[in-house]
């Protein structure tokens, strides 16, 4: 098994082969990039600066986005550079001043998100919300089996693990009024989700295939897809999440590469009917990611993102297939992950059917949706073909209250 001479804790997310990117700084300094190894971070700018790995200034910044336009050779190099420089001992002396307890580090937001969208790919969550939205109808449209689903957010929203989240205001409209009140939301929510970040550009109507994924995808990050159900519910029809979506989205701060994902990936579910061509993927794409909700220090579900229906090269293709560019720094969401059983669902909507059964935490209070000063955290990780796992670190946010117009 690869190891590296720095002392790595057993169970960490980061082991040598994770090396997930991320922006960091200390206090009094600029941000810039480093990579997360056991509790330290790697400064990668200093690495640069000091001769011990390439850089055409992508590492003294404040974003991935330089580096990730770079393509997928140099992102190959520096990963292969960096798993020499941490795992072969002639290397510790000129590597060791470069290390920062994570302890110290404030994580930064690692991209520049030029676009948010957030897909719907999850067979349970998508037929679970068709029961309690249309109990008297089938729980999927038509299209779902057909296309990956999806809606666009908003970029200026996505924000930092640790970032507070403050309960949106919105119209709402109660079942049994005809008209709209304007407030804060009384049902806000979560969605665990796993997303992926776009790093080589496409331009103005081309397409990208399903095989050239790699090529143009950097690295996979976790999303909480923050959601005000009230708010939804009044104004999606006809065209869909608008500001019931767009108050906030948070990512975690470790992007990890395509690569050290290489050992997860599972044949995903069965799609009946067969895609059209341009979604027809000729790898297995699933990936096999055991995602971990915990709500106030409590555990709540562990949704499977194996089971996921459409998997991410589709939903790039089809994000595409009319043409449409890609950015670096392009941000994809899964949807809300969940598996067949009531413990494996990713959102409260569902945990609690929609208010009807009230989640009971550990200390007797009874959740339908989030209160103020609820703290809530999504971690991950994923199997690799050295016996070991890595973990994607965490995304968590604690609900503050409105703030007054």
């Amino acid at each position: 098994m690869t190891t590296s001479w720095l002392p790595v804790p057993d169970g960490t997310d980061f082991p040598v082969q994770n090396l997930p990117y991320g922006v960091f700084s200390r206090r009094g300094e600029l941000p810039r990039i480093g990579v997360a190894i056991g509790e330290y971070v790697l400064d990668l700018a200093g690495l640069a600066a000091a001769g011990l790995v390439q850089d055409r200034r992508w590492f003294a910044a404040g974003s991935l986005n330089a580096f990730m336009v770079a393509g997928r050779p140099a992102w190959q190099a520096t990963r292969s550079r960096l798993v020499e420089l941490l795992t072969e001992e002639r290397h510790r002396e000129e590597v060791e001043p470069h290390l920062v307890p994570q302890a110290e580090a404030e994580l930064h937001l690692p991209v520049e998100v030029s676009d948010y969208v957030d897909f719907y790919s999850s067979l349970e969550h998508a037929s679970n919300l068709g029961r309690i939205l249309r109990p008297d109808a089938e729980p999927l449209l038509p299209n779902w089996r057909h296309l990956p689903v999806a809606y666009h957010g908003r970029a200026g929203t996505v924000v930092v693990s640790g970032t507070q989240i403050a309960r949106p205001y919105g119209q709402r409209r109660a079942p049994d009024a005809q008209t709209p009140t304007f407030g804060p939301s009384t049902r806000l929510d979560i969605e665990a989700e796993v997303g992926f970040v776009v790093g080589v550009p496409s331009s103005l109507g081309s397409r990208i295939g399903t095989g050239s994924f790699r090529e143009h995808v950097f690295g996979f990050v976790l999303v909480n897809d923050w959601s005000a159900r009230d708010i939804q519910a009044w104004e999606y029809q006809p065209l869909g999440p608008f500001l019931g979506k767009s108050f906030a989205t948070s990512i975690s701060p470790w992007v990890v590469p395509v690569d050290a994902l290489e050992a997860a990936r599972v044949q995903p579910p069965a799609q009946d009917p067969e895609p059209l061509p341009y979604l027809q993927v000729a790898e297995a794409w699933g990936l096999d990611l055991t995602l971990e909700v915990e709500l106030n220090g409590h555990v709540v579900a562990r949704p499977p993102f194996a089971g996921m229906y459409w998997t991410p090269p589709q939903q790039l293709a089809h994000a595409t297939v009319n043409g449409a560019a890609v950015r670096a720094g392009d941000l994809f969401a899964s949807g809300t992950v969940s598996g067949p059983n009531p413990e494996q669902y990713g959102s409260l909507i569902e945990l609690t059917w929609n208010g009807e059964r009230p989640l009971i935490l550990p200390n007797g209070s009874a959740r339908t949706f989030l209160e103020d000063g609820d703290v809530v955290t999504l971690r991950a990780s994923a199997p690799q073909a050295e016996d070991v796992r890595i973990g994607f670190g965490e995304v968590t946010g604690t609900i503050v209250p409105a703030r007054p117009g």
